[in-house]
């Protein structure tokens, strides 16, 4: 198994320790050096080695990270931003960061972060059994006939009090059920997420964002929770492919 080399920047020897942590739960990652003082980081990483991942915090003395990573980019493989602040998206789309981790964030969070980043090799991936591609649920509108549904076909579950709607690109069910019942099946499937408090939405089949409501391929609207715009900030972070300026 191949290790990636890590570089952790940030002020705050806390952080550090933290990261440090969830890294040892990573088998194929491992930090090399660490750096509470950005200055220092610049005047090594400027002739050292490349490595395969830098974790970077952006509110830093002296130098922020967004001016740092500027420097170091061509240093590392993947660029990373560990920051409490959501306002550096923009910055770190131009200086081409390939995740944005808002602090607190769990080690469910980094450890997906980190296997999007490095997947492991199809070989291993084909070994592994995928779960089943539907599900069945008694239809409440159709006296309770039951129905197939195939997750991929799900474009939203919508809470409707004991209920859920859900919209699929070809119908609608309405099951008995809450929606915090309904999201510990759909956690299991990467494709679903839940940036407002009464969807699931399956990411899969978003048409356009427009501010703060993402529009569906099937018409629902759905506008960003206050509580999910950290998750939604880092999904954009990882999806949205900017041009490179030109000097």
């Amino acid at each position: 198994m191949d290790i990636n080399k890590c570089i952790i920047i940030d002020d705050e020897p806390y952080a550090i320790e933290g990261l440090r942590t969830y890294i040892s739960s990573i088998p194929n990652l491992s930090v090399v050096k660490s750096y509470t003082d950005p200055v220092q980081a610049l005047i090594d990483l400027v002739t050292a080695d490349m490595v395969d991942l830098i974790l970077l915090d952006i509110d830093m003395p002296k130098i922020t990270g967004i001016e740092l990573s500027k420097e170091i980019r061509q240093k590392t493989r993947k660029l990373v931003f560990t920051t409490s602040y959501t306002q550096y998206g923009y910055e770190a789309f131009e200086v081409e960061a390939d995740a944005y981790l808002l602090k607190p964030y769990t080690l469910s969070k980094f450890a997906a972060t980190i296997t999007k980043l490095f997947p492991k090799d199809e070989k291993s991936q084909t070994d592994i059994k995928a779960p089943d591609d539907y599900f069945f649920v008694k239809n409440k509108d159709d006296n309770l006939k039951i129905v197939k549904i195939r997750y991929d076909e799900v474009v939203a579950v919508e809470s409707k009090q004991n209920y859920v709607l859900i919209h699929t690109l070809t119908k609608k069910v309405l099951t008995y059920m809450s929606l915090t019942e309904i999201s510990k099946i759909f956690r299991q499937f990467p494709n679903f997420e839940q940036f407002q408090r009464s969807y699931i939405i399956g990411k899969d089949h978003i048409d356009s964002i427009d501010g703060n409501t993402i529009k569906m391929v099937n018409g629902l609207s759905i506008t960003i929770g206050e509580y999910y715009k950290k998750d939604f900030t880092t999904f954009m972070s990882e999806k949205l492919i900017k041009a490179k300026r030109k000097d």
